[in-house]
């Protein structure tokens, strides 16, 4: 059997090391558009539960990612002045690029093939494959091209929400609120590794569209949420990767198979 996996991202590459794990007689391609390193966004982050599925399924990708994760297990929210701290909820955090090296290194050990900057515009590219895995994303070429088929739909949130990063160092997972004249913002920031975090900034459409959030480019909105979150950023600044205003998309197919 030969299988074809569109996008190398980590559900991409996990899916391809599984099967190449369990059916090392198949032949299994990893075919990504971008650079092997390339990504957008800063840190992800893992509950213990989704840990513990990693541990089951998959024990030495497990382990490579626990090496290289960041672990806390307090929640701080901070309002009004105030701080609450919960703890008992064990996250780990890690940044994007590491997840997608350490799951390319384990694949690679398990025979899986990776292409990278080889984008598949349509599956006759891929004639001759047995299966194909469309794991390409929330802007999957694949979904569109067979909408017909699929059926897809998707929702919206209304919120918006902004993925930056920073350089200061935090010791929880932070949820930072703030009141402005044009309404409330939202932080969401963890430590994804050392000297490094993730700053998800979201806030809801009337704050939105009174602050002239639409109206401002990348250095701007980073501008303008660094003096939202002077106090909280504490003299560090605030880095951009494609850190655009984004809606939260809730997609879904009728079908998932062809």
């Amino acid at each position: 059997m030969r299988v074809a996996v569109i996008g190398g991202g980590p559900g991409g590459l996990y899916l391809a090391l599984l099967v190449a794990r369990d059916l090392p007689e198949w032949t299994v391609e990893v075919f990504e558009r971008n650079r092997a390193d390339d990504t957008f966004g800063f840190g992800v982050v893992f509950s213990d539960r989704t840990l513990d599925t990693f541990e089951a399924v998959d024990r030495p990708s497990y382990e490579a990612i626990r090496d290289n994760f960041v672990y806390w297990d307090d929640i701080a929210i901070h309002i009004k002045g105030t701080v609450q701290r919960v703890s008992g909820n064990g996250f780990c955090g890690c940044s994007r690029v590491s997840l997608l090296r350490l799951l390319q290194e384990r694949g690679r050990r398990l025979g899986v093939r990776l292409h990278f900057e080889r984008e598949i515009r349509d599956l006759d590219e891929l004639a001759g494959y047995d299966l194909i895995v469309a794991a390409d994303g929330i802007n999957s070429r694949i979904r569109q091209a067979h909408a017909a088929h699929f059926c897809p739909s998707v929702d919206l949130r209304p919120n918006r929400f902004c993925w930056l990063g920073s350089t200061r160092p935090l010791d929880a997972f932070h949820f930072f609120f703030r009141e402005t004249r044009f309404g409330i913002f939202v932080a969401h920031a963890y430590r994804y590794e050392p000297g490094r975090s993730t700053w998800v900034i979201e806030t809801d459409p009337a704050t939105f569209e009174r602050a002239g959030l639409g109206g401002l480019d990348e250095a701007g909105s980073r501008a303008f949420l660094e003096e939202v979150f002077a106090e909280e950023l504490a003299g560090h600044p605030l880095i951009t990767n494609r850190s655009f205003w984004r809606q939260f998309p809730m997609i879904r197919n009728e079908r998932w198979v062809m």
